[in-house]
């Protein structure tokens, strides 16, 4: 299209915007006014509650408990560790992968980070002044980590394709310093520590397990592909907290004696087993998008059906159902909360013990509205990174446009 026939971008008016989104006709002006009186309702009565009636000293006084659960006081430096370690690796991470971006720091993020330190700030305080020193470190570090990772994408252009190998070098780090140089066992972590590990495993062993699936009941090899369509059957018609109660009671069993795997153990299998039943059907989808022709074309570069899947079908079939998977990273992560049902003491759990302690006895809304932000912070960051991902890739809904 030449420049001629490009038309001069108009500048946004308010006033227009509204009666053509929300007043352009009389029913769409009824729905505007009913939804907007409905939130108002709801939000000034939420507000009153919150500031009025609440009693927040339920938080103020287990935030620990939230946090890291009943892990060992005189150890608490290694959760520091711990989240230190994931700071400093995911500032580096996104300095690397924003290489495109001139500057680091726009004024979004600049705000994003003031809030961020703000809410650290007001959470820690009721911990003392040194969490609060903390956390506020924790942002500094995650800045600077930034600034040295697009720094060193342009003296080290492979350290993209190593970012992988360093996640997960820092999970098994961590792990050794929660778990490995300490009297903790896995199955005495609790709060939302419990709730992080078992979803992070759970996710990064399930998409290979899907991913095998997906081509397996695509397989021409009928043993292969009817092993698969029966798995993934059987476990998409059984309820999740069955295949947890089961993964509890009946794996031991089917293991050698000398073989008790810990009940975490058991419970990141049947997470694994569950999602990657779901993963499998995504995934399948991807692959059935892909053209023949991709195929065809490989084929007549040379390329043998291993090099074909590798490199031209999975890649591409792994890109269009980017929101398909990461939305059920998204429904792992929250389903973690059945990790009470069976004995786990999980973010959800170690709530209902709070909520036993006779101090803090019918403060149900404070504890529950404050764990399920926790939830949805972590659900809407994975949200904003399949995004980011999708918009790298290409594949996002507005591109081209």
């Amino acid at each position: 299209m030449s420049a001629t026939n490009l038309k001069p971008v108009e500048p946004v008016n308010l006033g227009r915007w509204l009666k053509n989104n929300l007043f352009s006709s009389w029913h769409n002006t009824l729905l505007t006014l009913v939804s907007l009186s409905l939130i108002y309702w709801l939000g000034l009565g939420l507000i009153r509650w919150a500031f009025f009636q609440a009693q927040w000293q339920v938080i103020d006084a287990n935030l620990r408990l939230f946090f890291i659960g009943r892990y060992p006081v005189k150890d608490i430096w290694r959760t520091w560790a711990t989240l230190g370690v994931i700071v400093g690796l995911g500032g580096i991470s996104w300095g690397v992968l924003a290489q495109a971006t001139a500057n680091l720091f726009n004024r979004r993020i600049l705000i994003i980070l003031g809030i961020i330190t703000a809410t650290c700030i007001a959470v820690a305080i009721p911990a003392g002044q040194q969490s609060s020193l903390i956390l506020v470190g924790m942002v500094i570090e995650f800045a600077i980590a930034a600034v040295l990772g697009k720094q060193l994408n342009k003296t080290i252009p492979q350290l993209r394709s190593w970012l992988p190998l360093l996640w997960l070098l820092a999970f098994f780090l961590n792990l050794w310093l929660l778990l490995g140089v300490s009297n903790v066992k896995l199955d005495n972590l609790s709060g939302l520590i419990l709730t992080i590990l078992v979803a992070v495993v759970s996710i990064v062993l399930c998409f290979p397990l899907g991913v095998l699936l997906a081509l397996g009941r695509q397989s021409n090899l009928p043993i292969i592909r009817w092993l698969s369509i029966a798995y993934i059957e059987v476990i998409r018609g059984l309820p999740l907290i069955g295949i947890l109660f089961m993964a509890q009671v009946m794996l031991p069993l089917v293991l050698p004696s000398y073989i008790r795997p810990d009940r975490v153990v058991r419970a990141i299998a049947g997470f694994t087993i569950f999602s990657s039943a779901y993963l499998a059907e995504n995934v399948r989808g991807g692959l059935q998008s892909i053209p023949r022709g991709q195929t065809e074309a490989a084929k007549a570069l040379g390329l043998n059906p291993v090099l074909t899947l590798v490199f031209i079908i999975l890649p591409q079939a792994l890109k269009a159902v980017i929101p398909s998977i990461v939305g059920q990273f998204i429904s792992l992560f929250k389903d973690t909360s059945l990790l009470a049902i069976v004995g786990l003491v999980d973010l959800l759990g170690i709530s209902q013990a709070i909520l036993a302690n006779p101090k803090f006895l019918g403060r149900y809304g404070e504890v529950y509205l404050f764990i399920a932000t926790i939830y949805w912070i972590c659900c809407y960051s994975m949200s904003i990174a399949s995004r980011k991902l999708e918009q790298q890739l290409g594949t996002s809904s507005h591109q081209g446009r």
